[in-house]
């Protein structure tokens, strides 16, 4: 397994291991937690990244394991009903199943998931999502004529005698993950003029995922230019760029661009230049070379970094140094 998929595997553990946390907290007082839309939803949005990255990273078990909890979370969600210790003891047995299979591919040396060990989970979780499933119909049924099969209606209004439809909304974590995992398979190709450019081009497609959300673009702008960068490996850009998209397209689907942010790395890897080479000795009969430098400080600062070798760079720090501390003097 190379090194930008550990990595990637390594942000996905921490990711569900939080995620794990916000669902157990409203599972011990689910009683409480129901009455709170907000709550339900952000157990519903838990389950629905995890699964996300699972199924970006291909841990299946993990996916299904956990769809299935997002689908009792969104009945819970839509149609909330009364809860009792038998709905409870349920989803707990549900969320077990869940931490049982991150906490295996956490404490695996090899980052991978035993076979066997997803097959026993799987096995032994079956049951309980049947009953759960069937628990919540039968609740459900009792409290409402709504079945729980109906999907969100269309939006649809009147216009002039005939009928305006509006298009579904769109998943905002399917489409981010299945645009990361076209990156993956592009960033494991290597290097080159080609991939780079698909790379861009899936990078600000996810412009439209958000059309309206102000930081959300600038986010996808900033990674786009990162991997536009050719002073930027895969190895170091890779995981930089699917961990940002991966954590912010979750805060977009919660209704949160406030709180999507360009991080510092991120800012740093638009920004990226070539290492400058060593400057060949020049012989004492060679005329000096001249540059020209900028009247702003960090122009000049950039024009001397861009131009001199790091020890020319130490040997001038020590001059300036010693100017100024002459000029004081007198």
């Amino acid at each position: 397994m190379d090194d930008n998929k550990q990595q990637i595997i390594h942000y996905f553990i921490e990711e569900a291991q939080e995620h794990l946390e916000t669902v157990e907290q409203g599972l011990l007082d689910l009683a409480e937690v129901i009455s709170d839309a907000e709550r339900v939803n952000e157990m519903f949005r838990a389950a629905h990244s995890i699964k996300g990255g699972a199924a970006m990273l291909g841990f299946e078990g993990i996916q299904a394991t956990a769809h299935k909890l997002e689908d009792c979370f969104k009945i819970l969600r839509d149609h909330p009903v009364p809860i009792d210790q038998k709905l409870e003891t349920l989803f707990l047995k549900g969320y077990d199943a869940l931490k049982a299979l991150v906490e295996e591919l956490a404490t695996s040396p090899t980052m991978s998931l035993r076979p066997e060990f997803v097959a026993e989970i799987l096995s032994g979780s079956a049951a309980n999502f049947v009953a759960l499933q069937e628990y919540l119909e039968e609740m459900l049924n009792s409290n409402t004529q709504d079945t729980i099969s109906r999907e969100a209606p269309i939006a649809a209004a009147a216009i002039g005698g005939g009928t305006a439809v509006m298009a579904p909304p769109i998943d905002i974590v399917a489409t981010v993950t299945t645009a990361l995992q076209q990156m993956l398979v592009l960033f494991k190709q290597g290097d080159s003029p080609t991939s780079r450019q698909q790379l861009v081009g899936i990078a600000q497609s996810l412009a439209k995922v958000g059309a309206n959300a102000a930081n959300w673009q600038a986010l996808v702008q900033a990674t786009a230019q990162a991997i536009a960068n050719p002073h930027n490996t895969y190895n170091a850009v890779a995981p930089l760029v699917i961990r940002e998209l991966k954590q912010a397209g979750d805060l977009l689907s919660a209704a949160r661009d406030r709180d999507i942010i360009t991080s510092t790395p991120l800012q740093q890897a638009i920004s990226t230049v070539a290492p400058v080479a060593p400057a060949t000795p020049v012989a004492a009969s060679t005329p000096a070379a001249q540059i020209t430098i900028p009247v702003d400080v960090r122009g000049a600062a950039q024009g001397i970094l861009q131009n001199f070798s790091r020890q020319q760079v130490t040997e001038l720090v020590v001059l300036l140094h010693r100017v100024i501390s002459n000029s004081k003097q007198n």
